[in-house]
């Protein structure tokens, strides 16, 4: 068990969960046939992921009993995920992890929390359950979870909250078979008949590619510069957002070898013992043992350009009949009306916030917004506003607005209190944000600031606000660091690391933080670098030098620019999609993790502060069919100097590029359902054109010809066109029947002018003029772009969509 699961939670806790899973075990029809492995890896275990543990299980068993109690197996899976939809259903959030009962709460989550909290009410009642997980696709810039079920000695998959008439089938049944690597994590030392990708003392991490995707083994052999064998440890990356993010490491043997199985396609081999490192594109399937020379060190500098391949694609789609799909969408349409009932009585509604409003005076103006976030933790928030002093409003206030909106839909009111009643008073420029704030990164928030104002003695508290170099000095003398019990980095919470005096490194950096506010010292991890630093009342960052080796002192920061000369399609580059950073330590790569909001001409274009240091630029062309035209630069910057890189962006003269992003989750009205709804929901997974027409106007005539010319092949491709009107005036003029376009047409309304603006605005159109057509698909990249007066558009739509 990881160490923050010991100190965090009480033996009684656990027991309580160790009970509810042997009623299960002896209540439900197929308890006794689940063998005891398992039963101990994928039934008892409390914890899915990195949430924050609750009480779950013992909630879920008495509300999932009785429902799946007369069922098979295999159809108590099936009516457990109607149950997960009935009660959550998608919205994308941060990367902390809720716990069930939070999600549940709350009624929506990421995939993430959604297959968290559906292997948790499948553990609820036996049946063994696991996260299956693809750390990043290699065919786009995503990533995705999703459940794995053991039904009567197999493993078989399904949609998280995403119910479908029988197992192996998802949305995602096509992405996965293009997958380069799914994975779980087993607690435990797990035995089955799995390929293992790591051990840990507290978990044993499982390769589950070849259940959805052709398989070969990479193999590296890591040489020095002298071409002797070295052992050394070996990154394997993916290419996605605009990195080559690790996806798994191993540790090469004495004669230089390493290995993963994976999908067929191309991953990064980085390799580092430390001082020397190199890299070396491996393609997976080929056969051939990649060489990866250690050739390079810290004086390195150079570019290489690299073509990136992702898996083709090879669906395997089980048989559904008309009649379990016919039966699969009325459940899902009433379970859908049980969850908008749940919203509706539960959450605060937009006439509520308005009538709110109006009562509230100035300083309290935010409230129904914040009220509104917190969707089904609203009574909360309610609380804790209603008991506030009037003289402390502006204070309570100042909480709720500084904590992130996840914080605001589960927070309880004892961390609320805590930090209202126990954050030392004071102002400036750091002191909501870093002070008053519980939140320090991703970690479960726990009261912690009353308890270090009794535990710390008030002399050294007085002494650590004077200089709080002296309680960094503390932290570094007192706190022993060993990660060896917490290998999956879980978050250890403050006041159990100041009771044990030994955690891992990050939770050491959380408990620096935490107890530094808890004496009224504004600190923080810095999210680009991961720095734990200490502000000073001028509002300045100081390192806190919790690691030596690491630490740095003032004056150690060079400035980087970047010059860049815009594409056809792109003229000011997003971190993330376009380009990114990672500053080269010990020889292994370590992402810069700035704000997703962040472009080259924001950051680079005239410069910012970096740490002195070696670093690499990853840039990269997202092609139609998942290809990556990749390019890295490695440079150095010097202390007290300027250095200016270009940032190129490269392009294809023949494969289809992706241009743009769009949302395709945006809402619009459907003139045949004659109701508002997503994009998503119409075109189903995949890809899709989008056209923003107006009615009686000879562009839109000639495009909506053009598309007629062609309609037999639209109809072959088998995929949704949606057209869209501005308004329901435009709509009432136009007439359909003048056109013999493809049945699978779908006519709407952008009543707001969401979707128009958005196209615009992504996709740098000069104007707003109509026609404007799209080639996007559910993974929100645009791959065409066609507006105005167009002639040949039809063949122009095909010609793009037979390269896809």
């Amino acid at each position: 068990m990881p160490l923050p699961d010991l100190t965090d939670r009480s033996g009684s806790f656990y027991r309580q969960n160790v009970d509810v899973s042997l009623r299960a075990r002896n209540e439900m029809p197929w308890g006794k046939s689940v063998p005891e492995r398992e039963f101990r890896h994928f039934v008892l275990p409390v914890r899915v992921n990195n949430e924050a543990l609750d009480s779950s299980r013992v909630v879920f068993y008495d509300m999932l009993k009785d429902r799946v109690r007369h069922l098979s197996m295999r159809d108590a899976v099936l009516e457990v995920n109607h149950w997960c939809h009935e009660h959550v259903t998608y919205r994308p959030s941060d990367s902390r992890t809720s716990p069930p009962l939070a999600t549940m709460r709350t009624s929506f989550g990421r995939c993430g929390e959604e297959s968290t909290f559906t292997v948790a009410a499948l553990r609820a009642v036996g049946i063994p359950a696991r996260q299956v997980y693809t750390p990043r696709w290699a065919h786009t810039d995503d990533n995705h979870a999703w459940v794995e079920a053991w039904v009567d000695g197999k493993w078989h998959f399904l949609g998280a909250c995403e119910p479908e008439p029988v197992l192996d089938l998802g949305w995602f049944n096509a992405p996965a078979s293009r997958g380069m690597l799914m994975h779980t994590n087993v607690f435990g030392s797990y035995d089955g008949p799995e390929d293992v990708v790591s051990r840990t003392p507290c978990y044993t991490e499982i390769n589950v590619t070849s259940h959805y995707a052709p398989t070969s083994t990479a193999t590296v052999r890591t040489v020095a510069a002298d071409g002797n064998p070295v052992s050394a440890t070996v990154q394997f990356k993916i290419y996605n957002y605009a990195e080559f993010y690790t996806v798994a490491t191993k540790q090469s043997d004495a004669h230089g070898y390493a290995s993963l199985t994976a999908g067929r396609g191309d991953l990064l081999a980085w390799a580092s013992d430390g001082q020397h490192w190199g890299y070396a594109k491996c393609s997976v399937g080929r056969g051939d043992t990649i060489t990866v020379r250690l050739d390079k060190t810290a004086a390195y500098a150079g570019t290489e350009e690299i073509d990136i391949h992702p898996p083709v694609q090879s669906d395997n789609m089980p048989v559904v009949t008309e009649a379990q799909a016919a039966r699969n969408r009325q459940l899902l349409a009433y379970e859908d009306s049980l969850r908008n009932d749940y919203v509706a009585r539960t959450f605060l509604s937009a006439d509520e916030a308005a009538n709110l409003s109006r009562s509230l005076p100035p300083d309290m103006g935010a409230l129904p917004r914040l009220l509104t976030e917190a969707c089904g933790n609203v009574e909360t928030l309610r609380r804790f506003i209603e008991k506030v002093p009037d003289g402390k409003r502006s204070r309570a206030m100042a909480l709720l607005s500084v904590i992130s909106e996840k914080d605001r839909r589960d927070i309880t009111t004892e961390i609320l209190d805590d930090n209202f009643l126990h954050t030392p008073e004071g102002s400036g420029p750091l002191y909501d944000k870093y002070v008053l704030n519980p939140r320090v990164a991703h970690e479960p928030l726990t009261p912690y600031k009353g308890y270090f104002a009794k535990v710390i003695p008030p002399a050294d508290q007085s002494r650590y606000r004077q200089q709080p170099a002296l309680w960094a000095a503390w932290c570094r003398q007192s706190v022993k660091v060993d990660d060896t019990w917490n290998p999956d980095g879980l978050c250890q919470s403050p006041r159990a690391v100041w009771e044990t005096r030994s955690t891992d490194a990050f939770s050491r950096d959380l408990f620096f933080v935490a107890a530094a506010r808890a004496m009224g010292i504004p600190a923080r991890i810095d999210p680009v670098t991961g720095r734990t630093e200490y502000g000073d009342a001028n509002g300045k960052w100081h390192d806190a030098g919790l690691d030596p080796d690491n630490a740095t002192a003032g004056g150690d920061d060079g400035r980087l620019t970047a010059s860049f000369t815009p594409a056809a399609h792109v003229d000011d580059p997003k971190y993330y999609t376009h380009f990114t950073l990672s500053k080269i330590v010990d020889g292994m790569p370590r992402l810069l993790n700035y704000d997703e909001g962040e472009t080259w001409s924001r950051l680079l274009k005239d410069g910012t502060n970096i740490e002195a240091g070696q670093y690499v630029m990853t840039t990269g062309t997202r092609m139609a069919d998942g290809s990556v035209l990749a390019r890295m630069t490695v440079f150095g910057v010097k202390a007290g100097s300027e250095t200016d890189v270009p940032l190129v962006l490269r392009e294809s003269q023949d494969g289809v590029q992706v241009i743009g992003s769009f949302n395709s989750e945006n809402l619009y009205y459907d003139l045949a359902e004659k109701k508002e709804k997503s994009l998503l929901s119409t075109t189903g997974r995949g890809y899709y054109v989008v056209g923003l027409i107006t009615p009686n106007h000879e562009p839109t005539n000639h495009a909506l010809r053009d598309i007629a010319a062609v309609a037999d092949d639209l109809k072959t491709w088998g995929r949704t066109l949606v057209l869209l009107f501005a308004d329901e005036n435009e709509a009432s003029r136009f007439k359909a029947a003048e056109f013999n376009l493809p049945e699978n047409v779908v006519f709407g309304i952008d009543n707001s002018g969401k979707i128009a603006r958005e196209i615009e605005t992504n996709l740098k159109l000069p104007n707003a003029s109509r026609p404007v057509f799209i080639i996007g698909d559910t993974f929100n990249r645009v791959v065409f772009v066609s507006q105005g007066y167009t002639i040949g558009l039809g063949e122009q739509l095909m010609k793009t969509i037979h390269q896809l």
